[in-house]
């Protein structure tokens, strides 16, 4: 149970950190008269559940903002007695635990029908962490003809993981991917490929990216360059425009705030996603991405082996034609079953 006494408490400290931190100061003090407006007014004194206050504090601070990265959680368990929660040992561990769990956010790769490569992501969680993970993932890639890239449900990331991945689809020569100012700090970091990756590159691979609404910060930004550099078409449909990285603060024992704390900059649209999202070079359900992603994939597949000669690759062309054309039997099939049957 909560009470008056911790409503003034969160927001104030919210407050602090929002004017102490928040990557736009000027919407960070409009914010912040809009918590007190509703504090004052009595609007969260009939409040008595952690949850419930942690939703109305996020709901009014992305009402000004209209930032879907500022938000405030509850949490049932206490938190680490540590302002910043990246600094905390405990919080970390926990956070590298789950991390694990879930296999760095590499939740499927294999080859598909006609030697086409899949890779779902669902989260860039640090090189540090998950690196081996992701080298052996794109060295799975390797032999693939086409590759698709799954991104669909990733929810974001850290950027030293995109930077990694980018590295085997741009090429051994350094490519600059992005800057980040970060306020907390008052510095830039600069972004680039490394020079150096284990494993062959795979920059000769024809790349589809699929994205959805739940395509997220991170995920938007791997998207977002790809498609800036011409290097991947995107297919399926327009992301909610996620671009700020932040860090959680602890507001009391229970309250976290997640603060956006840095802008990113791609220094070939000199901007970024923040409200726009990817918008897709192929527009289609988020249900048929992958058939739409997989059918242009074993069409470039055919077309490179069309005047081969050697068997191996003759084998494939064959793969790759009878998967086509039993994507085109699902295709029809399914538009069959969507036809409204007549009544009577």
């Amino acid at each position: 149970m909560i009470d008056t006494e911790n409503h003034t408490k969160v927001i104030r400290i919210l407050s602090e950190k929002l004017r102490a931190y928040y990557i736009f100061p000027d919407v960070a003090e409009k914010i912040c008269e809009c918590l007190q407006m509703h504090l004052d007014s009595g609007d969260y004194d009939d409040i008595t559940e952690g949850e419930f206050l942690a939703y109305a504090l996020t709901t009014h601070m992305q009402e000004i903002s209209q930032d879907e990265h500022l938000w405030v959680k509850w949490h049932l368990e206490s938190l680490p007695n540590e302002e910043t929660l990246r600094l905390s040992k405990t919080w970390v561990e926990a956070q590298q635990l789950q991390a694990k769990i879930n296999n760095y956010g590499f939740y499927r790769v294999e080859r598909l029908a006609g030697n086409i490569g899949y890779v779902d992501i669902r989260y860039f969680h640090r090189p540090s962490w998950g690196g081996d993970i992701a080298v052996a993932t794109m060295n799975f890639l390797t032999n693939m003809s086409a590759i698709i890239i799954d991104l669909r449900k990733c929810s974001g990331g850290y950027q030293g993981m995109i930077s990694l991945i980018s590295s085997y689809f741009l090429g051994r020569e350094p490519v600059h991917l992005s800057d980040i100012y970060w306020r907390d700090d008052d510095t830039t970091n600069h972004y680039w490929t490394l020079p150096y990756v284990p494993g062959q590159t795979l920059e000769d691979k024809p790349l589809y990216l699929l994205v959805s609404k739940e395509t997220f910060s991170a995920g938007e930004g791997f998207a977002y360059d790809m498609q800036a550099r011409k290097r991947a078409l995107i297919i399926g449909e327009q992301t909610d425009g996620g671009a700020h990285p932040g860090a959680s603060y602890r507001l009391d024992e229970h309250f976290e705030a997640f603060i956006p704390i840095g802008r990113p900059t791609h220094p070939i649209t000199k901007q970024n996603w923040e409200g726009i999202g990817i918008i897709p070079d192929i527009q289609t359900l988020s249900e048929k991405a992958l058939t739409v992603a997989h059918k242009m994939a074993l069409t470039s597949t055919i077309e490179s082996l069309s005047n081969s000669t050697l068997e191996p690759f003759m084998a494939l062309l064959a793969e790759a034609q009878e998967a086509y054309k039993e994507l085109e039997r699902q295709i029809e099939k399914e538009a069959q079953q969507s036809i409204p049957k007549e009544p009577g």
